[in-house]
């Protein structure tokens, strides 16, 4: 490529925001030319306005860089956002008519009938329903941190063996609730067994993902999901317990064998935030955990284990993704160069 795409951040300020910014900074397609956020924060530079909670510093570069308020003018094609929910659905469909990309980390739009939930391994034939939507831009979304590894493991068992039903009970960090997360004193030697909105979002997402495209339409796929969804005391890091029944019954081995060789369009385009193994199958009977795997494949893999049989389904498994990475900023910014290489930004 020979000049890098000019990218804005929408959110800039916030957890995912700045995990765009990490990862974006020195990305070899994309360029950070504009950073835009709440009124509050507009016209701020960013170092002031931004409690920065990351393992390394702010970029240099941005440090000192006038936030502009989120919905202002941008002169950036692809827009990332990572605003909070509360405030992106409006703002994300007014850029996109103004033509912009914006690639969406946020849920207002994921069930939209005309807007894709794409995981590029996955799904990137959806793209193409970005061309029946009204905008002269378009929206993507990448799906809830949750169903990313989720969807990740189901997508080639489905392929191989149909799946019927899926029962999965999460085990969900802390910065999934963004900054500051949950309160100390509902967390610490806690465990919370709700998140608001969260199992009715793992329960559909997945079908939708894992669809056909039909006409105008993404044909959700059949099978059922069950979920229990659970806020626990760790910073980064989803786990899920998932049980599976599939219309033809695979054995362990088999079921193993087809995720560690699993790849797709994002290994075999080479894109630069694709994970060269998309899915790591331990052998260890207690891994994957989140304090010593989550940062494997920088953080873009998903991570099974203790892959056995079911007494009530068939298959049942440990899955682990990061998700503020792969579950969150990552998956958009992998969202961004599939588009980009498949042709879509005109």
């Amino acid at each position: 490529m020979e000049s890098r795409i000019p990218v804005a951040i929408l959110g800039a300020t916030g957890t995912v925001g700045q995990k765009f910014v990490l990862l974006l900074q020195d990305h070899p397609w994309f360029e950070i030319t504009e950073l835009a956020a709440s009124p509050r924060s507009a016209g701020k530079v960013y170092k002031d306005a931004c409690a920065w909670k990351q393992d390394t510093p702010i970029p240099d570069v941005l440090r000192d860089k006038t936030l502009l308020k989120a919905g202002a003018r941008l002169s950036s094609r692809i827009l990332f956002s990572g605003m909070d929910s509360s405030v992106a659905g409006p703002i994300e469909e007014n850029y996109a008519a103004e033509g912009h990309i914006v690639i969406s980390n946020s849920k207002n739009h994921r069930m939209d009938p005309d807007v894709p939930i794409i995981i590029p391994e996955v799904n990137s034939d959806h793209f193409e329903i970005t061309k029946k939507q009204r905008f002269k831009g378009a929206i993507i979304t990448n799906s809830n941190c949750v169903v990313m590894p989720l969807a990740m493991v189901l997508a080639p068992l489905h392929q191989a063996f149909k799946v019927k039903w899926v029962h999965l009970s999460s085990m969900q960090a802390i910065s999934g609730a963004g900054y500051p997360g949950v309160p100390s004193y509902d967390i610490l030697g806690n465990i919370v067994p709700f998140i608001e909105g969260e199992e009715s979002k793992v329960e559909t997402e997945s079908q939708k993902i894992l669809g056909q495209l039909d006409g105008d339409i993404i044909k959700p796929a059949d099978f059922i999901v069950s979920a229990q969804c659970n806020r626990v005391p760790l910073t980064d890091g989803h786990t899920i317990n998932l049980s599976m029944k599939f219309e033809k019954k695979p054995n362990p081995q088999e079921v193993g064998d087809i995720l560690s060789k699993w790849r797709a369009l994002p290994q075999e385009k080479k894109l630069p935030t694709a994970p060269s193994n998309p899915i790591i199958v331990f052998e260890e009977e207690n891994r994957p955990q989140p304090a010593r795997d989550i940062q494997l494949e920088n953080g873009m893999a998903a991570c099974v284990g203790r892959i056995r049989e079911c007494s009530i389904g068939d298959i049942k498994m440990v899955v682990l993704g990061h998700n503020t990475v792969r579950g969150a900023a990552g998956a958009a910014v992998l969202n961004a160069e599939a588009y980009v290489s498949l042709g879509y930004l005109q």
